[in-house]
């Protein structure tokens, strides 16, 4: 069985006005973090400092049928509960269509949920809105940004909300090229043109800024193949948000499958413990360190009963080296670890 240990750690400073006391939270953790599932991760730090995740609709099982976006909460970032779906109901813009990969941020006093609606192999997915006052919803929809057909890219799915300069942009994107599109003040309407930003190899874009570069990373291969599944991370940087993105040898993402921050183990059946790791988002702990939060597959439990892949949830650091970001030996931690500093 998993061990989860919280500590608790008083850190004290002596200041001009006498003893100050700052306290401090670490935990171990041992990946998954959460299961069964909650794939293609999204995560938020609340006001209070509680954290929710949010993730693709599934069946888990429990009776209760498909959770549409279901929410998770945590403390730490390394023991999670689900707390409820972000919907009640299905939004009922399209036909028909899963509720996948969805994206959380919190822009102008409000929380804005980004969301995929698809089936697979669907001709015509698109990307839809919801609002909300608090982290645990209740969601009301706002309906479509955009269809495929409407925005002129073919499976337009997996959004990402990211603010360059105090404009909204919206990122998405999968195997038909990642593209950028700018947004209104509120981030429920595009404006102006599309523009891209990396090739056909690609889905699942997640962007951060650090020092100054803009850092893409994505997903490529099969996410979804149980055990076989051959998902990976990958990232490019840029100096403007338009790119161009470039892997560690220069080479642009329009026609590069960018340099590797994570992969699945797929060697030695001993060792084997993930496969399939990715649709990733990066959060800063108060230490000042990067996390990668992302699912991965168990190739010893790859399937829900239902007959999807069991994609559970898992962190881990990310660590710097020459401008770059990556996962230690690319491959998911399976052994007990320091989790996330907050304070």
């Amino acid at each position: 069985m998993k061990k989860i240990i919280s500590l608790g750690l008083l850190l004290l400073g002596v200041g001009m006005m006498g003893v100050s006391t700052v306290a401090e939270s670490v935990s171990q953790y041992e990946n998954p973090v959460f299961e069964p599932v909650l794939a293609d991760p999204t995560l938020i730090r609340a006001e209070d400092g509680t954290f929710y995740a949010y993730g693709t609709e599934d069946d888990w099982g429990d009776g209760a049928g498909p959770h549409l976006i279901p929410i998770l909460r945590s403390d730490n970032m390394t023991e999670w509960e689900y707390v409820d779906d972000a919907f009640a109901s299905k939004p009922d813009w399209k036909e028909e269509g899963g509720l996948w990969a969805p994206h959380i941020a919190y822009h102008q006093g409000t929380y804005l949920l980004y969301y995929s609606m698809s089936t697979w192999g669907d001709p015509n997915p698109g990307i839809g809105v919801a609002t909300a006052s608090h982290p645990a919803g209740p969601f009301q929809d706002q309906g479509p940004l955009f269809t495929s057909e409407e925005i002129g890219v073919d499976n337009s799915i997996d959004p990402m909300f990211f603010v360059d300069d105090g404009k909204p942009t919206l990122i998405w994107g999968s195997f038909h090229g990642i593209y950028g599109i700018r947004l209104s003040d509120d981030g429920l309407k595009t404006e102006g043109e599309k523009f891209p930003i990396a090739g056909n190899a690609f889905e699942a874009p997640y962007l951060i800024k650090r020092d100054g570069n803009y850092y893409l990373f994505v997903s490529l291969g099969s996410c979804c193949e149980g055990e076989s599944s051959t998902y990976h991370v990958a990232v490019g940087r840029a100096e403007a948000i338009e790119g161009p993105y470039r892997d560690r040898e220069g080479n642009d993402l329009l026609h590069s499958n960018g340099s590797p921050v994570l992969v699945g183990d797929q060697e030695a059946e001993k060792e084997k413990r993930f496969v399939g790791p990715g649709h990733n988002a990066v959060f800063r702990d108060d230490d000042g360190t990067d996390w990668i939060v992302y699912h991965g597959i168990d190739p010893t439990n790859p399937y829900l009963l239902g007959g999807a892949t069991r994609r559970p949830l898992l962190i881990d650091r990310l660590r710097w080296k020459d401008g770059w970001p990556q996962v230690e030996g690319l491959v998911p931690s399976t052994e007990p670890m320091t989790g996330p500093v907050w304070k």
